[in-house]
C-alpha cells in the first residue's frame, strides 16, 4: 500500500486538488499495477509567508 504526500504552498482551489490527487492516485496504481483503492495521497500545504525558493518567499514572489 504505497503512501505518497505532496508539499506545496497554498493557495489551490478545491478542485484543483482533486484533479491532482486522482491523477497521483493513477499514476502510481498504473506503474506498481495496482488497484487505486491501495493508494493514499496526502497535500500538505504551508503558508506562503513559510516557504522560499531562493530565499524570497512565496507570498514576495
Amino acid at each position: 500500500m504505497p503512501e505518497i504526500v505532496v508539499y506545496a504552498a497554498e493557495g489551490r482551489t478545491v478542485e484543483q486538488k482533486k484533479k491532482l490527487l486522482k491523477a497521483v492516485t493513477a499514476a502510481v496504481a498504473d506503474s506498481f499495477e495496482i488497484d487505486a483503492n491501495s493508494v493514499t495521497v496526502s497535500i500538505i500545504e504551508t503558508p506562503k509567508h513559510h516557504k522560499a525558493k531562493g530565499g524570497v518567499p512565496f507570498d514576495e514572489r
